[in-house]
């Protein structure tokens, strides 16, 4: 598997795919199903979801294994703080190291929603700190680990930290202890990427940003997205769009696939380094997607093909 900085050196535009742990095996099978299908786009990697509270860790960690032994992509886990100990930070990324997996999403992590959480309980308070201890990770050899870390971005605003410029200070303490890279959370309208991108410029930040994009599929997952991120942001043209619709799955799943074949378009068109497609465990948007953009898959978005006449 290909180190994240062997990744960005042979590919100007990454094109990336995110899953999550579906709750029983048949579940699981049919996600791998799905991986296979996008496998043929391409992607320059993939990367596994924890659950809230990790509670999707062991399930994380099989898919993790089969989609890296069973597929020829490069797969990237998520790592979360919350109940977490350093031992068992530890525990996993030997693990990593000795099934070749060479890079990692750190996370905080969502706290665990049946009850009140503690942060100031938390061995790894801070992504930052998760960050820091994976930088320094050792195994049991005394050989480092040598991880890619990539680390979350917030383009709308991070729902736990109203004030913006405090935000970025968090953001710049990441990157100081050793992130790699940047996945920002999905967003809706590009403004809001490129004023990200050029603040996290203003504040020194200068490895590459990865934009996410969740195509729309339903009103009830706009509401639940409005939820789970506090603060997102649905441009009235959007929203315009949907109503114009007849109120059906179908149509509102048009629409997003719409949305954010446009997203993409503009965004590869103003230099974006990378794109990374929430999938919902669906191959379905995503292929939508890249047949819109008229390729047959992430070659053909990163290379800029000559024109046909």
């Amino acid at each position: 598997m290909a180190h994240i900085h062997e990744i960005f050196q042979a590919h100007p535009t990454t094109f990336s795919f995110e899953f999550f742990p579906p709750k029983d095996k048949e579940g699981a099978d049919r996600l791998f199903e799905h991986i296979v299908q996008l496998e043929a786009l391409h992607p320059a990697f993939v990367s596994i979801t924890y659950g809230a509270g990790g509670s999707t860790r062991q399930l994380t960690t099989e898919i993790v294994h089969r989609t890296r032994e069973q597929t020829g992509l490069n797969t990237v886990p998520h790592l979360t703080c919350v109940n977490q100990s350093t031992a068992e930070i530890d525990a996993i990324l030997e693990e990593y190291v000795s099934r070749k997996i060479r890079n990692i999403l750190a996370l905080r992590g969502d706290a665990p929603k049946d009850r009140d959480h503690d942060w100031g309980k938390e061995q790894f308070r801070h992504a930052s700190d998760l960050v820091a201890r994976i930088r320094n990770f050792k195994d049991s050899h005394g050989v480092p680990g040598g991880f890619g870390i990539g680390i979350a971005g917030f383009p709308e605003g991070h729902p736990d930290t109203p004030n913006r410029l405090v935000e970025m200070d968090y953001l710049k303490a990441k990157v100081d202890a050793g992130a790699d890279f940047i996945v920002t959370q999905m967003f809706f309208d590009n403004h809001d990427f490129y004023d990200f991108r050029e603040r996290c410029e203003l504040a020194g930040i200068d490895i590459p940003i990865i934009a996410g994009i969740m195509p729309v599929q339903s009103v009830a997952g706009m509401k639940r997205m409005a939820d789970l991120a506090r603060g997102m942001h649905f441009p009235a043209p959007l929203l315009r769009a949907i109503r114009r619709t007849d109120g059906s799955s179908e149509a509102i799943r048009r629409i997003g696939v719409h949305w954010a074949t446009e997203q993409s378009r503009d965004m590869l068109d103003n230099s974006v380094r990378g794109i990374h497609f929430y999938t919902l465990n669906s191959s379905t948007a995503t292929m939508e997607i890249y047949k819109t953009l008229g390729v047959r898959d992430s070659g053909q978005l990163g290379a800029g093909a000559t024109l046909p006449f």
